[in-house]
């Protein structure tokens, strides 16, 4: 491929292909399968916000409910490299029926919740089906394309997200409006018995030969790991809102999870086959492309968060429209994310995506510079043109780094990548509420936060003064934003190697219907 050097041998397991007519792809059903794994997933993560007064209404629990997103968050990130790991130790396959079948009995599981706590309870377990679906379906697509078509199933799964996030609020809002909450959570169960019936039929892995030792499972290090992972994302998700940063429980929460981090090193390091293995931070690529896509998942808060309030507050729109300046991104993301291929085929992945970064960069920098209150298509041409940059960002790096390992690392590869882009979202979230909070207080005075003030605005109680200083809240954190592009872009250029370290003979495609 032009623009990549091969260097090393694929250790995957030798692939049987299957003789097939001019022009048929057995492939389509487990694509299929995929897609709407991915589709539930990407719905699930938000759809419920629609529905909260509803489900608050019915159920109470509203001084809780936050854990509602918390809860899901909490349970797909931790799960995401034990997935990982396991799908390289048993295979894809039952990794995701096992992960299909969780997401389903949790999402049937809320719709009977007869109050907030067990609602709360059967959305962890939905996350824990949720990291199953996440990280396999990433791996599966690597496994099913060689390098030069993988782009194009990649493309696919990235218009499947495009197309949840614009769909979701609508079908939230109108499920919750005309029929029931609960059918928010039903409505998964016909759509994932699909995509688990054509799984378990059409999805065949090559069969591996015994290697005379049982594969061992560091059940050790996956607890130390959803132990650690989630009393820091609790930490995260709940400081500053639920209890301040300097209080007893937030302090109490951070010292747990740093001393349970320093038990998942001390694991891991005497595992045999650990979770997370050293490998994936001593290996340039990996490492790079891990810190560069915590970033973008650090920067992506600024505008899936804070955008619809200073829609909303600054330019004067309607929920529906302030929506729709944000879901612009997802109409470019996925467009760019498909024509990358040509950019890094000539000039490699890790300049592809530093072209994309830098873009994303000064488009992220030239949001404070919009007029006061300015129009609403200001906003919405910066987004579509950072769609396109993060679209040239992300996949190159995604398909780059899953190139470089074979089948038996590939899926602890993706998994890591993903749980990183997680995290870095987590910490972007409590990171600039920080700064937007301390920004109206600065300009308020007293201790405003962006929630009450966003309230008052919406009573009609509220002065000019405060739609200011909403904007320049939110200038701030598209600062920050940019600071995080700028990051991601410094480690590419610094850590990441100019020619990815290619395999020299990329895996034959999936037998997938044998």
């Amino acid at each position: 491929m032009q623009g990549e050097r091969n260097s090393v041998d694929d250790t995957r397991p030798a692939l049987r292909e299957t003789a097939r007519p001019p022009g048929t792809d057995r492939r389509g059903p487990v694509v299929a399968a995929l897609m709407l794994s991915m589709a539930l997933a990407a719905l699930d993560s938000t759809i419920v916000s629609t529905a909260v007064p509803q489900i608050v209404g019915d159920l109470g629990g509203f001084s809780v409910f936050s854990w509602l997103f918390s809860g899901y968050l909490l349970a797909v990130t931790v799960t995401l490299p034990v997935y990982g790991k396991l799908s390289d130790t048993f295979g894809r396959k039952p990794v995701l029926v096992v992960g299909a079948a969780l997401f389903l009995a949790g999402s049937l599981l809320c719709a009977t919740a007869w109050n907030m706590a067990a609602l709360i309870a059967f959305r962890i377990v939905q996350g824990l089906g949720g990291g199953a679906l996440q990280g396999t379906v990433q791996t599966l697509a690597a496994d099913l394309y060689p390098l030069k078509e993988r782009p194009r199933i990649q493309a696919r799964l990235s218009t499947v997200w495009a197309v949840a996030a614009v769909a979701r609020p609508g079908i939230g809002g109108v499920l919750a409006a005309y029929a029931d909450w609960r059918w928010i959570f039903l409505v998964n169960l016909p759509i994932g018995a699909v995509a688990l019936w054509l799984i378990v039929r059409y999805l065949h892995e090559p069969e591996r030969k015994p290697s005379g030792t049982r594969p061992r499972v560091d059940w050790a290090g996956a607890l130390a790991v959803f132990a650690c992972g989630g009393v820091l994302i609790t930490a995260l998700v709940q400081g500053g809102v639920a209890w301040p940063w300097l209080s007893t429980p937030s302090i109490a929460l951070s010292g747990t999870g740093l001393a349970l981090a320093a038990l998942v090193v001390l694991v891991e390091r005497r595992a045999a086959e650990p979770i997370i293995p050293g490998w994936v931070w001593r290996r340039r690529t990996i490492a790079a492309v891990n810190l560069a896509l915590g970033a973008l998942g650090l920067l992506m808060v600024a505008p899936s968060v804070f955008l619809p309030t200073y829609a909303q507050s600054v330019l004067g729109l309607a929920p529906v429209a302030a929506g729709f300046v944000l879901s612009v991104w997802t109409l470019s993301w996925p467009v760019s994310a498909a024509l990358s291929q040509h950019v890094y085929r000539r000039i490699g992945f890790r300049n592809t995506a530093l072209l994309g970064i830098g873009a994303a960069a000064l488009i992220l920098l030239a949001f404070p510079f919009l007029p006061y209150p300015g129009a609403a298509w200001q906003p919405a041409l910066l987004m579509l043109l950072l769609g396109a940059a993060l679209g040239l960002f992300q996949l190159p790096l995604i398909v780059g780094v899953q190139s470089t390992v074979g089948w038996a690392e590939r899926g602890t590869t993706t998994a890591s990548v993903l749980f990183c882009r997680q995290t870095g979202q987590t910490i972007g979230a409590s990171v600039f509420g920080a700064i937007a909070n301390g920004v109206l207080a600065a300009r308020l005075g007293g201790a405003s936060d962006l929630d009450s003030v966003t309230r008052a605005l919406d009573a009609g109680t509220a002065p000019e003064s405060t739609r200011r200083a909403i904007a320049d809240a939110v200038h701030a954190v598209y600062l920050g934003a940019a600071g995080a592009a700028a990051l991601a872009f410094l480690v590419l250029l610094v850590l990441a190697p100019r020619r990815f370290p290619v395999l020299k003979t990329q895996p034959a495609e999936d037998d997938t219907a044998r």
